[in-house]
């Protein structure tokens, strides 16, 4: 069962505030580098959510470049917007880029394509935005089973709620294996792409802050009544204390994939 991975405004608060430093606040940096970016570039963020990546490559391409983020979550930009005026923000699809072709020196994607109703018809769309010479980087999550704190809570959810629950949280890891990746890039037209595994390591404060992270911001948001959230944060103390350290906090392996193509003039 896919899973758009959209998530209310409210959720998109939590979002921001807990899963961006719990997951995401180590992937921009290596995305900039992945796309080459430098001062006076235009560049484009499809499925920017809250605006980690965006915020980064924006300061990456100035003095003299233009940073835009694309995403469909009305909620996720409003958080976006509060935080770089110097952005442009669009609500957009990724099947249908509101812009022209070949406008964008880069084209970058954190950890959205997965969630795409259209895949091949999203990249696509940001090949035909880039300008010959310019970069398409796109970033997916790994296989699940290298991710071994959410393989253990999606079998816990499984156990105690069903499989259709858990594979709401299986979704993000659609794309994990580099063939599948590489097929669907090649299919939609980017030739030649290069797929690298780098190392991730997911950090949460505890583990009710884990499994509220994903039950109130994520893929999982408003999926569990509060009776039921709180026997998952119960059985969840109990089964994966191995990912427990000595101060409470939980930390495991949580690597992606990131993908990168030159567009070739002609």
């Amino acid at each position: 069962m896919a899973d758009t991975g959209q998530v209310t405004s409210t959720a998109a608060e939590f979002y921001d505030a807990f899963f961006v430093p719990a997951l995401f606040e180590e992937w921009p940096a290596r995305l900039v580098a992945a796309a080459r970016l430098a001062p006076g570039m235009r560049i484009v963020d499809v499925a920017c959510g809250t605006g980690v990546l965006t915020s980064e490559a924006a300061e990456a391409v100035c003095p003299g470049g233009t940073a835009v983020g694309i995403d469909v979550n009305p909620g996720m930009l409003a958080v976006a917007r509060r935080k770089a005026d110097a952005v442009e923000w669009h609500e957009a699809a990724a099947e249908s880029l509101p812009f022209e072709a070949g406008v964008f020196d880069a084209v970058l994607s954190q950890f959205g394509l997965m969630f795409f109703v259209d895949k091949e018809a999203a990249l696509r769309e940001m090949w035909r935005v880039l300008r010959p010479g310019g970069r398409l980087v796109v970033a997916v999550w790994g296989l699940l089973e290298d991710a071994p704190g959410y393989a253990a809570v999606t079998s816990l959810l499984g156990t105690l709620f069903g499989d259709s629950l858990a594979d709401l949280l299986r979704s993000p890891y659609s794309l994990g294996d580099p063939r599948v990746l590489r097929a669907l890039l090649v299919e939609a037209g980017v030739p030649e792409p290069e797929i690298r595994q780098v190392a991730g390591t997911a950090r949460f404060p505890s583990i009710r802050a884990w499994i509220e992270c994903d039950i109130r911001g994520w893929t999982l948001a408003d999926k569990l009544d509060d009776a039921q959230f709180e026997f998952l944060v119960s059985e969840a103390e109990n089964q994966l204390s191995r990912f427990v350290r000595s101060d409470g906090s939980v930390e495991f392996a949580h690597p992606a994939l990131i993908a990168g193509a030159t567009k070739l003039a002609g």
